[in-house]
């Protein structure tokens, strides 16, 4: 009787089968839920992880960049040729700067090793400030410094500002396919009236000052200005002429093309008198300062500067530059 109430309280087998695999059932998709979170957890930490290193990286990479050039600089190289390069346009906050380019020359000529400086150029012209700015420097260093001579390389073209520069050397190196000259300034940009009475569109502009509109090219030309434009780059003309037969004196062949703006071959320009013969940083280091250790003093654009250039950043300012600052003179 006992017996039979005992079995009679227990549920049947089935039911206790089907209870076990809803526990079952249940367990292993707790496990599953549990190991999935802690998977997860470890690729975030993963990921964190290497999100901090490369965090790391990238700060390290730009205190090399800043400081590199420092540490450089405290090292003892002895005797050496210093180089600084020019290289693109010049302007300010550009290819070519002439705060970057006056200090390398006065650390290059400030280091008690250097034997002499080679200014190696690669440069069709530019703002005529930033290359007299360089130009005055390099005069100035030389007559400070006269047993460390400056010599200038030209590579592919030393144009304008770029030769502007040049003629402040103790000499000028070129190759016999360099483009070299180019003694003249520009004044350019753009008349949109004929477009605008096309399309209908009116210019308003309002000043204060006769003259505040100057050049304007929404608006009729004035012969007023335009002669006074005229005058104004004669003048600085003048001054590129009068640095140029400074600087290269008595070896200068004068003809009447020498400052109407031509260009000429590197093998043309040394009969020209605009340049002193033909060489390489290399050979010029070599054969005329007797010194084959060659130190780069050229400053570098900063990191944020090469990210910005490199995604284009600073193509809209240059946009707005060229369309509003377009009556600037220009040596190029």
């Amino acid at each position: 009787m006992s017996n039979d109430n005992d079995q009679g309280s227990q549920p049947p087998a089935w039911q206790a089968s089907a209870a076990q695999k809803k526990d079952g059932w249940e367990r292993e998709v707790l496990e599953k839920l549990a190991f999935a979170t802690l998977k997860e957890q470890r690729a975030r930490r993963r990921w964190s992880i290497f999100f901090k290193l490369a965090t790391l990286a990238v700060i390290g990479f730009g205190l090399w960049l800043v400081l590199g050039s420092s540490v450089s600089e405290m090292e003892n190289v002895g005797p050496h040729t210093a180089l600084i390069k020019l290289d693109g346009t010049i302007e300010a906050k550009g290819a070519v700067d002439a705060e970057a380019v006056v200090s390398a020359l006065n650390k290059a000529y400030e280091d008690p090793g250097t034997v002499g400086v080679i200014m190696q150029i690669n440069s069709p012209g530019g703002s005529p400030v930033q290359a007299g700015i360089i130009n005055d420097e390099m005069t100035r260093l030389r007559a400070k410094y006269p047993k460390k001579p400056l010599y200038v390389v030209v590579t592919d073209i030393c144009a304008s500002g770029g030769y502007y520069i040049a003629a402040a050397a103790d000499r000028i190196y070129v190759n016999k396919a360099s483009i070299v000259g180019s003694i003249g300034v520009l004044m350019d940009g753009f008349g949109f009236t004929g477009a605008m009475e096309k399309l209908g569109v009116e210019r308003r502009l309002l000043t204060a000052g006769e003259n505040k509109g100057f050049l304007d090219p929404f608006s009729p030309q004035s012969e007023k200005q335009k002669l006074y434009a005229q005058n104004m780059l004669d003048e600085i003309h003048q001054q590129f002429i009068d640095v140029v037969r400074k600087g290269r004196g008595a070896r200068l062949k004068e003809m009447p093309e020498t400052f109407s703006g031509l260009v000429w071959s590197g093998a043309k320009s040394v009969d020209l008198g605009l340049a002193d013969g033909f060489g390489t940083v290399e050979s010029v280091a070599r054969e005329q300062l007797k010194s084959t250790n060659v130190v780069d003093y050229t400053q570098r654009e900063g990191l944020s500067d090469r990210v910005l250039r490199k995604f284009g950043a600073a193509a809209g300012a240059s946009a707005v530059k060229a369309f509003t600052e377009q009556w600037m003179p220009n040596l190029r």
